[in-house]
């Protein structure tokens, strides 16, 4: 656990030289928004287009950091607390990651940023369901509907489907390159369906129990 947070507080620290570093050549709008056909369609002023992530990333870590402590439940992150932590670490390089393609394109590198995320966004759908899998039940991290919070059996059951799914979501989204500007469907379209899937079975399920 040590070492990644070591590994975490080292990303967040390189965003942050990275930004000073190439703030000198940065035009003085940087792209910050892409649409679903690829296509710029916001920007922010230099200064935030460099430092807002590495901001970000801090907020994020100290919220992640400060939800087992806070959790009234939080006995049960501590059964699972190698996997959130690896979480943790996955979500901040993926957003690290983002930062970084932003960077390249306000640098005059030009490639279909939509593709070159989804790699990354199969890899994070992944391991949320390690995750899913493994999570115990809390009020903070999982599939939490009224009837997971309200039964360890349903929230047992519901994870472990959960879990399953997420992992089929991360190779879909994969497979979704080889369909050029269509690929953001097999991101959004499989990930729906897995919560409004999950969302029924932990109701059908508490129905089992209660009944």
């Amino acid at each position: 656990m040590k070492l990644t947070r070591t590994v975490i507080w080292g990303i967040i620290i390189a965003s942050f030289v990275i930004a000073v570093y190439l703030y000198p050549q940065m035009p003085e709008q940087m792209a910050s928004h892409w649409n679903a056909m690829d296509e710029v369609d916001g920007f922010m002023p230099k200064f935030w287009g460099l430092f807002l992530m590495p901001l970000v990333l801090v907020g994020m870590y100290l919220l992640f950091v400060g939800i087992p402590r806070i959790d009234p439940l939080k006995h049960n992150i501590q059964k699972f607390m190698k996997y959130y932590e690896g979480f943790i670490l996955l979500i901040i390089a993926f957003m690290f990651y983002v930062y970084l393609l932003t960077l390249l394109w306000s640098l005059g590198f030009r490639f279909n940023i939509g593709q070159m995320m989804v790699p990354a966004l199969g890899g994070l759908f992944y391991y949320v369901g390690i995750l899913t899998e493994n999570a115990k039940r809390n009020w903070f991290i999982g599939i939490r509907t009224p009837w997971t919070l309200s039964s360890d059996r349903v929230w047992n059951k519901t994870h472990k489907i959960g879990g399953k799914l997420f992992k089929v979501c991360g190779v879909i989204a994969v497979t979704g390159i080889l369909f050029g500007n269509y690929v953001i469907w097999f991101v959004i379209v499989p990930v729906l369906a897995v919560a409004v899937y999950t969302i029924a079975f932990s109701y059908f399920e508490y129905q089992k129990v209660k009944g």
